[in-house]
């Protein structure tokens, strides 16, 4: 399985998967007349609508590089995890002042019941193990947008957690009238965690990030193969478009080599680079004289 057809089946299990849960929640819901009950079944569809732009953006970050776009269209997968994350800050702040309300104005205390325990507990096992299985095929194919949505899964069990742990608390201690609006808040606060770290991965990326010491190691250590003598690299920089990497960076040549010799040890480090990091390198060459 590549990266795009990951993505793909990622997104179909998981708009299939929310849009039962989602119908079962909204249902009992209605029953019960839960505000945060309602809240969850919102998040799992939310879950299922990002999905959809999941699929979405794994067929336009597929498309090869053209004039346009030299770097490919991977980047589509940055602008579907922003798009997700705004969806969800904008379903959490609406079920945040839907809570307030009902705190605001008290009334006869949600019945639960039976029916909405176990319909929580499958929620829960279900959605984790959902979670659970995005969580693989994102790392797996180091993809932001499968991982992303495996968040949505995760908040959506962590709240139901919330939800069962209010249910049963409810059935045991009467007059709890305002734990309905307390659950929802709950809710809320977990898809606004979400939202906020599917942006964060998503704008981290776009901005640019510093490749980890570990690496700049690694590729040093792998560079001294080539040219044994120090190269002094430095001013590594990772352009992430997510299909493709670029990687600049600067090494430190004597100054009496020619260039033709410089230019070959420099594309013998390209071409190791491409071949055991999997990134596209161009590199500057500076006299070993200079000041860094």
């Amino acid at each position: 399985m590549n990266r795009e057809k990951a993505q793909i089946v990622s997104g179909v299990v998981s708009v299939i998967g929310n849009a039962i849960l989602f119908a079962v929640k909204f249902m009992v819901g209605l029953m019960t007349g839960s505000i945060a009950l309602m809240a969850d079944a919102w998040h799992t569809m939310s879950d299922s609508l990002t999905s959809i732009f999941t699929v979405v953006a794994a067929k336009l970050a597929a498309k090869k590089p053209d004039k346009e776009h030299p770097f490919g269209h991977g980047r589509w997968e940055l602008v579907a995890s922003i798009i997700m994350a705004g969806v969800l800050a904008i379903i959490g702040w609406e079920f945040t002042t839907q809570a307030i309300e009902r705190l605001r104005n008290p009334e006869e205390g949600v019945i639960f019941g039976t029916l909405t325990l176990v319909i929580t507990i499958i929620s829960i096992v279900v959605k984790e193990a959902m979670a659970q299985f995005g969580f693989y095929l994102g790392k797996k194919h180091k993809n932001p947008v499968i991982i992303a949505d495996a968040w949505h899964s995760r908040t959506d069990s962590l709240s139901s957690v919330a939800i069962l742990i209010g249910i049963v608390i409810t059935m045991f201690i009467d007059g709890l009238w305002w734990m309905d609006g307390v659950l929802a808040i709950i809710c809320a606060l977990a898809i606004f965690y979400a939202a906020f770290e599917v942006m964060k991965e998503a704008v981290t990326k776009i901005l640019g990030e510093e490749p980890e010491l570990d690496l700049q190691n690694k590729i040093t250590a792998e560079a001294l193969k080539i040219y044994d003598n120090d190269l002094k690299i430095h001013h590594l920089h990772i352009h992430d478009y997510i299909t493709q990497k670029e990687l600049t960076l600067h090494i430190m040549l004597e100054e009496s080599m020619s260039i033709k010799e410089g230019h070959k040890i420099a594309t013998s480090i390209e071409n190791m680079i491409k071949e055991k990091f999997d990134m596209v390198a161009t590199i500057h060459i500076e006299p070993l004289e200079s000041v860094m």
